[in-house]
This record gives structure tokens, C-alpha cells and sequence, in this order.
């Protein structure tokens, strides 16, 4: 008999291979592990730590009493973690200011609080007290307030650093700039002061009020309307009577005219600035030196 032919294999689709291959794999499948989700920490303000120390308590407005008895009973604060108002009470024999933890049946033996010259000075063994009016009393901040002793120390700092920046400048300043400034605080009576005393009061305006002296040391102005005045005491500029027409003393020529409700020297001041002024202040210099 002949052999019946082979019948040809038929062919795999490339999908049936696929199949097929996946079966006969002996690789292992891959585990993925699912990413955890991060854990996010917000930073959290830290409650600021009581420090015992001495205090000192001002009143405010610059009140300064001889004595003043701040109100130590029937008073109240917000609890915001209990949700109501917490009476207040300053006794003398209880560990805390707040009526609801006082000791059931104990004696309250109510104690005042007084400033006297509008200073009160509570020492660190008094915390009872200090807590009273640093954290709770509702008048903090409102009639009195903590003295915070850095605050004072930064103030104090910068206003020696001030004193010490106008003595320097006042130590430099020329004489002609040295009249223009003392002017402005003695008036008239600089024209008769000796160089001397115009520099040992300088010295001083600049040591008592520093910050107003470097203002007007800053200020342009402030030597020009020195120089008009000058000007006017020496007979080389005039001021009309009714103080709003400036004009050269000698032939009368008009120079400016002072504007409605401004001051006579500042108005001619700024007159010095225009460009017919500054000729004008130019050849004034010249007669004055």
C-alpha cells in the first residue's frame, strides 16, 4: 500500500504563537509592589515656652499715676479649647488665676494689683500673677503692657547710633550751614552769637533732638532761606511791608513775589532754584562773603 502523504503542518497565527509561548514560559511573573503613598509632615508651631523671669508691666498712653489699682476681680477670658469664658481672679493664696480650678470649699483671699508711677514690677516667684497679666488679663495691651527689655535695647541702640551720626555731622558742619540750622531754632538771635556759642549749641540741638538736626542738615531749603535772611538783615534784599514782594534794596528792582498763605524766606527759597534765581543767589553769596 502507499503511503498517505504527511498533510502539512498548518501554520500558527502570530497571536496563537504568542499564546503558546506564554504557556511553555518558565519565567516567572514579576511582582510590582505598589508604591506606598508619602507621608507628607507639616511643620507644626511649637507653643512658645513660658520663661520665668522677672517682669516689668507699664501702663500705656504714658499715664504715669502715683498710684493706679488695676481691676483683679470679676474679670474674664475666652478658653478657645473649652469654648467659654473663664472668670479671672487674683488672690493671694491660690496657685492659679482661674476661678474654676481654685480648690472646692478653699478660701479666696482676693489680693490687688497696683502700679504705682505707672510702673509695676512683679518678681519671678509671683507666677500667679505674671500669668494673670501677660497671657489672660483683658487690659493687656489696652491700659497697660509688658516691657520686653530687647525691644528697649534695639530702641535704645538706635537712638545712640542717631545721636552719635548728628554730633558727627554737627562736629563738620561749616558755619555758614551751622547758622542756617540754629535759625531755625533760635531765630534772629543767631545773627548775634559769637562762632563759639553758635557751635555749642548746635552741639546741643544735635545731642537733644538728633533726628530733627539731620533733617534740616538734609534739607536745601534750610540754607537757602538762611542766605534771603541774610539778605534781608544786611540791607542787600527787601522785604515789602505786607511781606509778598522781594527786591533789591538798592535800586528797588522786584525779584519774586511770595505766593498767597507761604511763608515769605521759604517762597524766596524756592525762588533761589529757578534758573533767574540762581543768578540772583549766586551774586547774593558773593556780597554776604
Amino acid at each position: 500500500m502507499a503511503k498517505k502523504e504527511a498533510k502539512p503542518a498548518k501554520k500558527t497565527s502570530f497571536k496563537q504563537q504568542a499564546v503558546i509561548d506564554a504557556q511553555d514560559s518558565t519565567v516567572e511573573p514579576v511582582a510590582f509592589e505598589t508604591p506606598k503613598a508619602k507621608v507628607i509632615e507639616q511643620a507644626v508651631d511649637k507653643p512658645t515656652t513660658w520663661e520665668i523671669k522677672d517682669r516689668v508691666y507699664i501702663l500705656k498712653h504714658n499715664l504715669s499715676p502715683l498710684t493706679y489699682v488695676l481691676k483683679s476681680n470679676g474679670v474674664y477670658w475666652f478658653d478657645e479649647e473649652k469654648g467659654y469664658e473663664r472668670e479671672l481672679k487674683y488672690t493671694r493664696n491660690q496657685k492659679t488665676p482661674f476661678v474654676d480650678e481654685f480648690p472646692e470649699g478653699s478660701q479666696k483671699r482676693l489680693e490687688h494689683i497696683i502700679f504705682e508711677d505707672g510702673m509695676l514690677y512683679v518678681p519671678k516667684q509671683k507666677q500667679t500673677l505674671q500669668k494673670l497679666l501677660s497671657l489672660y488679663h483683658p487690659d493687656k495691651d489696652r491700659k497697660y503692657a509688658e516691657r520686653d527689655n530687647v525691644k528697649v535695647a534695639v530702641n535704645q541702640v538706635a537712638m545712640i547710633e542717631l545721636e552719635i551720626e548728628a554730633l558727627m555731622a554737627a562736629q563738620t558742619m561749616d558755619v555758614d550751614m551751622s547758622e542756617a540750622i540754629m535759625r531755625v531754632e533760635l531765630g534772629s538771635k543767631v545773627s548775634t552769637m559769637s562762632s563759639k556759642e553758635l557751635k555749642r549749641d548746635l552741639l546741643l540741638f544735635a545731642k537733644r533732638n538728633p533726628s530733627l538736626f539731620l533733617e534740616l542738615a538734609n534739607d536745601d531749603n534750610v540754607h537757602l532761606r538762611n542766605v534771603g535772611i541774610r539778605a534781608t538783615e544786611m540791607g542787600i534784599v527787601s522785604l515789602s511791608g505786607d511781606q509778598r514782594t522781594f527786591s533789591w534794596a538798592q535800586n528797588g528792582r522786584k525779584l519774586c513775589t511770595v505766593p498767597f498763605n507761604e511763608h515769605p524766606y521759604s517762597a524766596l527759597a524756592s525762588w533761589f532754584k529757578t534758573d533767574e534765581g540762581m543768578e540772583v543767589y549766586s551774586s547774593i553769596e558773593k556780597l554776604l562773603n
